[in-house]
């Protein structure tokens, strides 16, 4: 199921640990309460020739970079070993979703790019069951060469992160709208 656009509401999840212990006066017992850990998401920065893949940190506050794939070219599109890999890291990281930059053209019509780009992101749902978030991905690799220029790296240290960084800024920008989402749905809930 690939899924684009904003983001619907969802139900609000707590930041706490994942086992909290709680006594009250009336009680000589403590009580266990599960709360459900906040959601993990991996991102992909997804180029002809690398990968850039990002997570979500525990809390799903934050982006943090993972690494860069380097892509194994298949007959036609997208190569099974690709696919398995970012299978690997879907599971290694306990995601519930996995978001994938989707590269329009700068009036929002379908690059050539980004066809290719939703081919790969359809088949990692198929393969994964996870659903697929599709996020406009327009210049994050500009800015991630901004941000690494500005962090003092040479240009030619840019090709093995820049990837990286742009899963990340993707992958932040994602968690940054749900959290506008939540904090708006909440807000209006309690009017």
């Amino acid at each position: 199921m690939i899924v684009s656009g904003t983001l619907k509401p969802q139900s609000v999840l707590l930041r706490y640990p994942r086992a909290l212990s709680l006594k009250t006066a009336s009680s000589k017992r403590s009580r266990t309460l599960e709360i459900a850990p906040p959601p993990r998401y991996l991102a992909l920065d997804v180029g002809n020739r690398r990968i850039g893949v990002a997570v979500s940190d525990e809390l799903g506050l934050t982006a943090q970079p993972v690494l860069t794939l380097e892509r194994r070219r298949g007959g036609s599109g997208t190569s099974r070993d690709d696919l398995r890999s970012l299978a690997r890291l879907a599971r290694r990281f306990a995601v519930v979703g996995i978001v994938v930059g989707n590269p329009l053209h700068l009036t929002g019509e379908t690059s050539p790019q980004a066809a290719r780009t939703q081919a790969l992101a359809a088949e990692l749902g198929e393969l994964t069951g996870l659903p697929i978030h599709l996020w406009d991905e327009r210049l994050t690799t500009r800015e991630a060469h901004q941000i690494l220029y500005d962090a003092g790296h040479p240009r030619q240290q840019h090709r093995r992160v820049v990837d990286q960084v742009a899963a990340t800024l993707i992958l932040q920008s994602f968690l940054d709208q749900r959290e506008r989402d939540r904090n708006l749905a909440s807000s209006t809930g309690n009017s």
